[in-house]
């Protein structure tokens, strides 16, 4: 059985290397997203000082009394921005909603592009003033690096290495502080409730920052379940939906879920910030035809990501 093919790259090789190191750096992308779906990326100019800080004010946020949480919660936005309290999002095809609660931001537009008017604004946590700026500035940096990853995976799809930019640019893209409750009482949780059910995510890639405890695990394609083990310090990138969608399944996206902590740390929180890089809701996700052949038919009915996005958050309950 073969072990996946999870490789840790160096995204500054990519960003201000040579020729030769951005090809190796897509080519070792592309084969790891066809193996396991799932890389880790260290050099991505976040500072430890700024992730620390993000934790922070994430674990501050979410220790706020739920009478203040809830000012923030807007259940006619689908948890798209904001507070979203316990038992809203349930993993498609599962009957029990996950163990958490989170907080979602969204596209800050600044340039005048009409596309603005798509977005609702962001919730600002009155309470926590720093929170807004970091989370900010953790956003766009993601957002950045999102950017830069997409051009490698451009390049290893034998596309122009722009390809993706004017979809993103000012995409539908969110960061999502997320809270994993402690476990007071196992006994009167469902069996099947768990704290993040197996799915995978409906954007184009993930970037997430190392959690706070483990927990992550992967679906291999033998079909094993596998254990993430990423630094606080590293980004943990993933294919999703849209990508596959876009690559006719060349790229996979990959079934990852959080479990539960062993019974002694139940008790325990877990805390994790990923960013779902989003295109532009006007973006065509018709499989390339560079990945159709007799071998590979075209296996998705033409939609925008707009549309598919609406798919996606009724299946999981957060839209109505």
């Amino acid at each position: 059985m073969s072990t996946p093919y999870i490789p840790c790259l160096d995204l500054g090789s990519y960003i201000n290397g040579s020729e030769e190191d951005r090809k190796k750096f897509s080519d070792e992308l592309g084969r790891a997203f066809n193996d396991s779906g799932f890389v880790t990326i260290t050099n991505h100019g976040l500072s430890q000082e700024l992730i620390d800080k993000l934790y922070d004010n994430i674990k501050a946020a979410f220790s706020l009394p739920i009478e203040i949480k809830r000012k923030y919660e807007k259940p006619e936005l689908a948890g798209q921005r904001g507070y979203t309290s316990a038992g809203k999002e349930t993993a498609k095809g599962a009957k029990t909603p996950d163990l958490k609660e989170f907080w979602q931001i969204g596209q800050e537009v600044t340039d005048g592009d009409p596309v603005k008017n798509e977005y609702p604004d962001n919730e600002i946590l009155e309470e926590l003033p720093e929170f807004n700026k970091v989370t900010s500035d953790i956003y766009k940096k993601l957002e950045e690096n999102g950017t830069h990853l997409l051009r490698a995976i451009a390049t290893y799809l034998e596309l122009p290495i722009n390809y993706f930019d004017k979809h993103v640019h000012n995409g539908n893209s969110i960061l999502r502080g997320i809270h994993y409750f402690p476990i007071e009482n196992p006994e009167t949780i469902p069996d099947d409730a768990v704290r993040a059910g197996a799915h995978e995510d409906i954007n184009l890639i993930t970037l997430l920052i190392g959690a706070s405890a483990d927990g992550l695990e992967v679906l291999t394609r033998s079909n094993e379940w596998l254990p993430i083990k990423a630094h606080h310090t590293d980004i943990v990138v993933n294919v999703g939906d849209m990508l596959q969608r876009l690559t006719n399944n060349k790229l996979k996206s990959t079934t990852h879920r959080v479990v539960n902590p062993p019974r002694e740390l139940m008790k325990t929180s877990r805390y994790s910030v990923p960013f779902f890089l989003h295109p532009r809701s006007d973006m065509d996700l018709t499989s390339l035809p560079s990945t159709i052949d007799a071998e590979h038919p075209k296996a998705y009915s033409d939609m925008t990501a707009g549309e598919y996005l609406d798919e996606r958050l009724r299946e999981i309950g957060l839209k109505k």
